[in-house]
């Protein structure tokens, strides 16, 4: 498999046309305390170190998310941005990107974030989009302990597309993990929770890169 392969498959359908703005509105219990609506995106860009050797941050998804809303400014991608709208995302670390890259170059050896980064932009911001989007889970706020408990439910994404969740016993306790839609490769497995906890928009970051479609 290779980039060219990569890109020419994800291109294929068009990005979903919106992102659903808000959950059902359900009335709030008296004196409940109400989330708050700091953005994903907010939490992902106070990060200001940019590439380092810190595989379990997010210095590849933050600027893959920028490249496409400076290229593509009303992307679905910009829900991240509004922190009113309730979202659950599940963010590949570096480690993931790099992982990723890795993959589809038949590298021997992982690359730096950086060359990750650029090997990732070069399959065009269209695909870019469409990766970022297959991440993210519009309307709902998905915690540690709902996620837990969601065993075989199926999440829509902003892609359009579905995403299973797998939870599994572990030695730790469970485990949750998202059956990815390329067979070939390991589904990506939950390492953190509940980044942004306490506000409408809330992520859980993954040690793969989710693709949405099944490569050879």
């Amino acid at each position: 498999m290779n980039i060219a392969r990569l890109a020419a498959r994800l291109a294929v359908g068009a990005t979903a046309a919106a992102v659903a703005t808000t959950a059902a509105a359900v009335p709030a219990q008296a004196g409940a305390k109400q989330p708050g609506t700091r953005s994903l995106a907010a939490v992902l860009t106070a990060d200001k170190s940019g590439f380092d050797r810190n595989s379990r941050d997010f210095d590849v998804l933050t600027k893959a998310v920028l490249t496409v809303l400076q290229a593509k400014p009303d992307s679905p991608v910009k829900v991240l941005t509004d922190g009113t709208v309730a979202l659950t995302a599940f963010v590949p670390n570096d480690y993931a990107f790099r992982e990723l890259v890795r993959d589809i170059t038949a590298a021997k050896k992982l690359p730096g974030e950086k060359a990750a980064f650029d090997a990732v932009a070069g399959l065009g911001v269209d695909t870019v989009e469409d990766v970022l989007l297959y991440h993210v889970v519009p309307g709902a706020t998905i915690d540690r302990k709902a996620a837990l408990k969601a065993d075989g439910a199926d999440l829509t994404t902003a892609l359009g597309a579905t995403v299973e969740v797998d939870v599994k016993r572990c030695w730790y306790g469970r485990e949750v993990r998202l059956v990815d839609a390329d067979t070939s490769d390991r589904n990506a497995k939950v390492v953190r929770y509940d980044i942004n906890k306490g506000n409408k928009q809330i992520a859980h970051a993954v040690d793969r890169v989710l693709r949405p479609i099944d490569l050879p």
